[in-house]
């Protein structure tokens, strides 16, 4: 499998497997075994540089087992064929973008007219509820 960037993956380090879809099918999604589960474990593999792999590894996904093995499931098309197909352009989407680059966060100050915004706004409904209180009339 080529992914965009140059990266091969090894065809044999993918662990595929086709279970039962729920969903739209009728009695054939009962029946046949449509949907897929593609498995790539990182932390093992040999296609992947060590660089691409503490990427991939660092990144939170629930995805990710704890043993660094990425699990895909893909049940979105009736055929096995097009979820299969699937399944392996969302693994090379999530290999993808770990490798680009992250862009830090800067840190920006709220302009005057939204502080004032803010505090108009503020005021209002203070007052909306101030008129809500209960008043005496003696």
């Amino acid at each position: 499998m080529r992914l965009s960037n140059g990266i091969v993956i090894d065809e044999s380090e993918l662990d595929e497997q086709f279970i039962r879809s729920s969903g739209p099918g009728g009695q054939n999604v009962n029946k046949v075994a449509t949907a897929v589960e593609l498995r790539f474990d990182i932390s093992r593999s040999r296609s992947l540089s060590e660089s691409v792999r503490e990427l991939l590894l660092a990144r939170r996904d629930r995805r990710m087992t704890q043993d660094g093995v990425l699990v895909i499931q893909a049940r979105r098309f009736r055929t096995q064929d097009r979820n299969r197909q699937d399944a392996r352009d969302r693994l090379a989407a999530v290999i993808e973008q770990a490798l680009l680059p992250v862009t830090p966060r800067v840190a920006t100050k709220p302009t005057r007219a939204s502080k004032t915004r803010r505090l108009t706004e503020k005021r209002q409904r203070g007052e909306t509820k101030s008129r809500r209180s209960v008043r005496d009339w003696d």
